[in-house]
């Protein structure tokens, strides 16, 4: 099924799911199917299977630049719902565990595309069709096997609105249908469908409980690559659980090209590794099932980002599977400052002016001592050589 839940969500007809549309409707109508299926019961609000929530978003940018028609342009901003969508496997145990994937994407291009061509739909195959057809496969196999599991009860989620800023999760954890005391841990997927050659899997969060530095290593399924970030802060669900102290993990086999644009398709899915990603995760889960509650410790990555109020960027996609030292770019962005100054795809960055660059928390530190206009030197390793270029901040 993992394969034909993933065709369904990233399908045409559903438009790319944006956030409070037609075919994020038909995406959360089809997964209360699917859970029906598998045997989960609701745990939405109301005794159902929904959630819902409404959000308005921030008027664009410029509209807070021209003083009293920040009012004005609130008023224009309509107003979005949002559904989660939640089912409720209880194994009777006094512990429960999160397992959550968001289903919402762009739609035909919203103000997080970095497509710059004619409209088209953006379907999120990768992110996060996969994520969420991942969950099903996890809540397929443990239904079917429960006495491996019970250790804990299981509450998955689908979360909407997630590319809008974590609103889904953020309200589910500020309204839970559960009592936030039994949740043990959480279990985020976000885009686990592009599994490379290397095996290469991001697993962020790994400070947020000495039981993962414990268990991790040990899980041998599918002979992961693992590599591994402590924060509990980053752009994906699991942070609005660490933010109620519960030990998170989100898992993710990096970034592509096609990452926010139209070629998100299904055909480019490494299926199998989605299946590999599954069994990686339900190892991880069978090996903490008796252990009781973890305990939660808070990262410190938290206060570094929270003090990181930086005002500007260089313009580029980082390879979130790099290990390090230093930080490796993904991508880079047309017109931007990575760009102008000849920075490509592989460049490792060492230093930004005076400050050295050894992961990706000193890289957004480093960002944080530039203002607009400013001229910098940025040293980068490129096939195995240092450079030096010069970016102007924009």
């Amino acid at each position: 099924m993992l394969n034909s839940d993933l065709a369904v969500l990233a399908h045409d007809s559903l438009e790319g799911r944006g956030t409070g549309t037609v075919g994020e409707d038909k995406a959360a109508r089809y997964l209360v199917q699917r859970m029906q299926s598998i045997g989960l019961k609701p745990r939405g609000a109301d005794g159902g299977w929904y959630q819902s929530f409404s959000f308005k978003p921030h008027p664009p940018v410029q509209m807070h630049q021209v003083g009293d028609s920040v009012t004005m342009g609130m008023a224009l901003v309509r107003e979005i719902t949002g559904r989660n969508v939640i089912g409720w496997l209880d194994l009777g145990s006094p512990t429960t565990v999160i397992i959550g994937a968001h289903y919402d994407h762009l739609g035909y291009g919203d103000e997080n595309s970095l497509w710059t061509g004619d409209r088209q739909i953006h379907n999120g195959a990768d992110d996060n069709a996969s994520g969420v057809s991942c969950m099903l496969e996890l809540a397929r196999k443990i239904q079917l096997t429960p006495s491996k599991y019970d250790g804990n009860n299981y509450l998955f989620i689908a979360f909407s609105g997630e590319e809008k800023g974590l609103w889904g999760s953020n309200y589910f954890t500020k309204h839970p249908t559960l009592d936030t005391a039994g949740f043990n841990y959480m279990i985020n997927l976000d885009m686990v469908g592009r599994l490379n050659a290397g095996r290469a899997l991001a697993i962020n969060g790994t400070g947020t409980s000495p039981a993962w530095k414990e268990i991790l290593p040990n899980i041998r399924s599918g002979s992961m690559n693992q590599v591994t970030s402590e924060g509990g802060i980053g752009p994906s669900d699991h942070t609005s659980f660490y933010h109620i102290g519960v030990p998170a993990l989100h898992f993710f086999t990096g970034q592509h090209d096609d990452y926010h644009k139209p070629g998100d398709d299904a055909e480019r899915i490494n299926y199998a590794g989605i299946a590999d990603v599954s069994e990686f995760i339900l190892e991880l889960i069978r090996s903490l099932d008796k252990k009781g509650p973890l305990v939660f410790t808070r990262t410190k990555e938290e206060k570094q980002a929270s003090a990181a109020d930086f005002k500007v960027t260089l313009g580029v996609v980082p390879d979130y599977l790099f290990g390090g030292p230093g930080m490796r770019i993904d991508g880079t962005r047309e017109g931007r400052p990575a760009a102008i100054a000849g920075m490509k795809q592989g460049d490792i960055i060492h230093r930004i002016g005076a400050f050295p660059v050894s992961d990706m928390m000193s890289y957004m530190e480093a960002l944080g001592k530039f203002e607009k206009g400013q001229q910098t030197e940025v040293e980068i390793e490129r096939a195995g050589e240092r450079q030096v270029v010069t970016v102007t901040w924009d």
